[in-house]
């Protein structure tokens, strides 16, 4: 999960990424980069940290251009604190390409080998975006024939992008000399919108992961990129689409509905916010059948995703919704912070309780999910050092029992506090006296029904089908023996890094 930007304006672009990417931030906290074009000059600022401190004056300044792309970065397997992987990324040949990528390619490893001993490319980073990169030049040098490219040209070499790559990816791509392309896996789980502003100068594109940032930089939703389309934006500002795969099929990530987009965005036609809604409703059907509610004296949701969903199951129930929890909001996610004892620390730092909501009440505590048990556990106990009478917890999810392989930092068994547990087993290890699970069903009904053109959703993480259907025991085996070699190396890193004041 990470957030991508590509515009091509009228007047300088560099403020206009800037205050795109402050709005995606939610999406990677890890690191953040811009790169602008100028007279066929590639300019480039990445660094590690939130935007608001990678970019300084003097870094905006350095930024010149009416084109450009952004990346806000989350880091995924096994790629934790490598500030080297920051993106986007640039290769000089053919013609020059800057690259930003939000997803995980499945098959990076063996593309790695072919980019080295077919392609001749060498790959720097352990990256998949870098992978990514190069599978893209290589085929946009054999569209062109080494001579000039054209929109033509260009989709031809997405094709072959698509022909090679499996996984999820959602890119933007500038092409010196030509302009900004755009493209979706032919699965289409990763988001990605476009946009448009009509200027005096004429028309403004935007290329973005949600469309909250078009709402903050004043552009109009034109239409979610298809799966397995390209789209491309011409330095003449002329617009362009192509569908670059055959039987393309929509199955967006519904990780993004639950948890990781914001709730003002669209994404493929729906409104997140209605879906948590919706989420809401559902899950008050599997509370009141699990637990009377004559035994519940106050709903409280754990900010911020949750609340929509616990605001509608409290109004479903009849019962008084309240705001237990005050969050401080200059501490990062820590369901995308690496190391356990990191996240274990952040929840107390993030979170304190409003002890009048607590004491002497029956609580049902409502989140968006629960991927790892860590933050639940804590919060758990919080309520319970609150003065809380009995500690009720309802999750808007189901169950995450299978690793995500598309770009979400999940990619263990072993970390998964729902592998190999029932629910009552998960109810006595985060302390709760009771836990309902939303019903798989259910949550894909909250979703599908706000846009029937919809019929499949990837949820591999509640039911372990992979829609790209590559994904093998063996493989799911590889990451986790990759993972747990890795962990060991990041724990020293991080403490080094606490060490140091990092």
């Amino acid at each position: 999960m990470c957030g991508i930007l590509g515009i091509v304006a009228t007047t300088s672009v560099n403020q206009l990424l800037y205050d795109g990417l402050m709005v995606l931030q939610h999406r990677g906290q890890d690191s953040a980069g811009i790169a602008t074009a100028e007279n066929n000059t590639f300019h480039l600022h990445k660094e590690p940290g939130l935007v608001r401190d990678v970019f300084r004056t003097r870094n905006m300044r350095a930024l010149p251009g009416n084109w450009g792309i952004g990346h806000c970065r989350y880091p995924v397997v096994g790629s934790a604190w490598n500030f080297a992987e920051a993106q986007p990324f640039y290769v000089n040949s053919p013609f020059g390409i800057m690259l930003a990528h939000n997803g995980n390619l499945t098959n990076a490893e063996p593309l790695k080998r072919a980019t080295f001993d077919q392609d001749l490319r060498h790959i720097n980073t352990n990256s998949d975006s870098e992978v990514l990169l190069n599978v893209l030049a290589h085929e946009l040098q054999a569209a062109a024939r080494g001579v000039r490219l054209d929109p033509s040209a260009i989709f031809s070499a997405v094709s072959g992008v698509h022909r090679r790559v499996k996984g999820a990816y959602a890119v933007v791509a500038m092409i010196s000399g030509y302009g900004l392309l755009a493209f979706r896996d032919p699965n289409g789980i990763r988001p990605l919108v476009i946009g448009t502003h009509e200027t005096k100068e004429g028309v403004e594109f935007i290329v973005a992961s949600e469309s909250v940032a078009l709402d903050a930089l004043g552009f109009n939703l034109m239409r979610d990129v298809a799966p397995g389309e390209a789209v491309f934006i011409d330095l003449n500002h002329k617009f362009f689409a192509r569908q670059c795969v055959n039987n393309p099929c929509l199955s967006p990530c519904i990780f993004e509905y639950v948890y990781l987009a914001r709730p003002d965005s669209i994404i493929d036609g729906i409104s997140v916010y209605e879906t948590r809604l919706s989420m809401g409703e559902f899950l008050a059907d599997k509370v009141r059948s699990q637990i009377p509610t004559s035994e519940i004296d106050v709903v409280i949701p754990i900010p911020d995703s949750s609340r929509p969903a616990a605001m509608q199951l409290a109004h479903r129930l009849n019962i008084p919704y309240r705001e237990g929890f005050v969050k401080n909001r200059y501490v990062g996610r820590t369901f995308i912070m690496p190391g356990q004892a990191i996240r274990e620390r952040s929840v107390l730092q993030k979170l304190n309780t409003v002890g009048q909501e607590f004491r002497g009440k029956r609580v049902l505590l409502v989140d968006d999910s629960i991927v790892r048990g860590t933050t639940s556990k804590e919060i758990v106990e919080m309520a319970r050092s609150a003065g809380a009478l009995k500690v009720y917890f309802a999750s808007a999810a189901p169950p995450v029992r299978y690793p995500n392989v598309y770009g979400i930092d999940m990619p263990t068994r072993a970390e998964l506090i729902a592998s190999g547990r029932s629910d009552d087993e998960i109810a006595r290890t985060i302390g709760a006296d009771m836990l309902v699970y939303q019903d798989l069903e259910a949550l894909q009904n909250a979703i599908l029904r706000l846009n029937p053109q919809i019929s499949t959703l990837d949820a591999s993480c509640f039911n372990g089908h992979y829609v790209t259907g590559d994904i093998t025991p063996e493989y799911l085996e590889a990451i986790e023996r990759a993972r747990g070699k890795l962990g060991m190396h990041s724990e020293e890193d991080n403490s080094q890094q606490m060490a140091l004041g990092l």
